[in-house]
């Protein structure tokens, strides 16, 4: 009998959420996601060492000030596992925008064009990559303008709420990352609530909702379940557009047998009883302040996904000064 895993990859896009070469090879996703905690996971171990060294080299060589240095070597090394991970998976890699700049709308759009830069210097077309960007209003809007103006895809990342998911579906972006299980922490953290039956978890109910209103009213942009807690979550949105799944979880799927159904279809979408909404700046900042868990959720992970960025500006700089 199959596993659940082949089962899933039926219905669902399976995308590794993960930096470590040796996990993605080893359960054949489709795609494959980054972010600054998963690459500062991955640059602490010691097979990625020619990597750092690697990124050091070519931004001692381009820039001149060690600040200059320090920022293209972590484009640099972001790019290189990039590189690396699309040699083992046949479709993309989300490379994701430094979290520092998701208030900085142009500033995202030129870190975004610089990846994109980099990686077509190791001969990689802007079509194999999504540009991960947290989806504020200024990450939305500079996500509108690199699909409209560049044709770079982008994947807006750190949705937590209804209103970040239909701005993103109106800017007309390729690829939005609702999150499962940092909204079930939240409420079990409020509730006291020690768990949630899996149709009843509050995160599969987001991407649920999500889901079935873009498909409903035609939305081209892909829905991609992320930030899972444990496989119970996963089979409860099996048939979603694409599911960014753990090494810890894919393993706990490929182990078992058990059925997987399919919970999300666009078919059965199209019939429900779903209002449109209109949605402007300022709605979706009135919507977003009144949800408390998004509200809370978004903040958190902007400044955990910065804070590793800065400890991997930190490991670079010791590299590089040390080297002087």
């Amino acid at each position: 009998m199959s596993t659940s895993l082949e089962q899933l990859k039926k219905l669902t896009t399976v995308v590794a959420d993960t930096g470590d070469f040796e996990s993605i090879s080893k359960y054949s996703p489709t795609d494959a996601t980054t972010n600054p905690s998963l690459i500062l996971q991955a640059a602490g171990l010691g097979n990625y060492k020619p990597l750092l060294e690697n990124a050091v080299d070519y931004a001692v060589k381009k820039e001149k000030t060690l600040q200059a240095q320090v920022q293209l070597a972590i484009d640099k090394l972001v790019v290189l596992f990039g590189v690396e991970i699309l040699k083992i998976i046949p479709g993309r890699i989300s490379t994701e925008v430094d979290a520092r700049l998701s208030f900085n709308k142009n500033a995202s759009i030129e870190k975004a064009k610089k990846f994109i830069e980099l990686y077509k210097e190791h001969g990689i077309s802007k079509e194999r990559i999504l540009i991960k960007l947290a989806a504020t209003w200024e990450g939305i809007e500079a996500a509108k303008v690199l699909e409209e103006q560049y044709g770079i895809h982008c994947n807006l990342t750190l949705i937590f709420s209804f209103c970040q998911a239909v701005a993103c579906g109106n800017a007309n972006v390729t690829l939005i990352s609702p999150f499962v299980g940092r909204i079930l922490d939240w409420h079990i953290q409020k509730t006291g609530k020690k768990s949630f039956l899996p149709e009843e978890d509050p995160g599969v109910k987001s991407v649920t909702e999500i889901y079935n209103y873009f498909k409903k009213f035609g939305i081209k942009t892909a829905v991609m379940g992320a930030s899972f807690r444990n496989v119970g979550e996963v089979r409860e949105l099996a048939g979603c557009d694409l599911l960014t799944i753990s090494p810890k979880l894919l393993d706990e799927l490929k182990s078992s047998t058990d059925s997987v159904l399919r919970k999300l279809d666009p078919n059965l979408a199209c019939h429900l009883p779903i209002n449109q909404v209109e949605m402007d700046e300022a709605t979706f900042r009135w919507m977003l302040n009144e949800d408390e868990m998004a509200t809370d959720k978004l903040s958190e992970g902007i400044r955990k996904f910065a804070a590793d960025s800065k400890k991997l500006s930190q490991l670079l700089e010791n590299i590089i000064t040390h080297r002087k």
